[in-house]
């Protein structure tokens, strides 16, 4: 009977820009409308706040996503080709390495040797040399783009909700409404995220939600204070 199996790593890197992307929207639009509605601005400031946070944020988590993720291909790759000439110019120290992880790992030294030179007959060496030595694969290396993508469309997302929140209820319930909807969405990214990493869930949803929460309150204090002293 076949056998699969799915592991959280292969969805890990996208996932977390996702995560982190649609977490900055909420508290950072939510506080930031939230803090422009307490200081009395009227319902266009708010709005036009609101967008211009989008649209910046968005930008900037782009951005951030694709030079960060950038810099750490540049780095793989720079290993691979590093590793590439030391296969070509020390192969016997290149195969007496692999034997010595393969040692490391429980196998007899003899195991060992049989095994390096296995898979260096039947499979690229340097895709050998790299899964055990570099923990890379040459064929999925970081990507820059796909990060930049997710990581401006999840905060969009986000942020479109307290945005959309604020805008859309009455005047006298608009801050308590969209302070509710932050809370409740992050709660709900906070549970995905840790259902999805098999970590403790009760935790990550507490984490996320207090963290959320003063960023929020804050600035709708500051807020509140500058508008009072204008």
């Amino acid at each position: 009977m076949a056998h699969a199996e799915y592991h959280r790593s292969e969805v890990g890197g996208w996932l977390r820009a996702a995560v982190l992307g649609a977490n900055d929207g909420v508290v950072s639009i939510a506080s930031l409308v939230l803090g422009v509605a307490a200081a009395a601005g009227g319902e266009g400031a708010v709005v036009t706040a609101g967008v211009a946070g989008l649209v910046g944020g968005a930008l900037s988590m782009a951005a951030g996503e694709y030079v960060s993720v950038s810099s750490q291909r540049d780095v793989e790759r720079a290993d691979l080709a590093r590793e590439r000439r030391e296969l070509a110019e020390s192969p016997a120290a290149e195969r007496s390495e692999l034997i010595g992880l393969y040692e490391a790992k429980g196998l007899t030294s003899d195991l060992a040797a049989q095994v390096a030179d296995a898979l260096v007959a039947t499979v690229d060496p340097l895709r050998v040399h790299a899964r055990e030595e570099l923990r890379l694969d040459p064929d999925d290396l970081a990507r820059p783009m796909q990060a930049a993508v997710v990581s401006a469309c999840s905060f969009a997302v986000g942020a479109a909700l307290p945005l959309a929140t604020i805008t859309l209820v009455p005047a006298s319930v608009r801050a308590a409404a969209t302070l509710g909807v932050a809370l409740v969405t992050l709660a709900l990214l906070g549970g995905l995220s840790a259902r999805l990493g098999r970590a403790p869930v009760a935790r990550a949803v507490v984490r996320v939600v207090i963290g959320g929460a003063l960023a929020m309150g804050l600035t709708y204090g500051l807020g509140a204070v500058f508008g009072a002293a204008s």
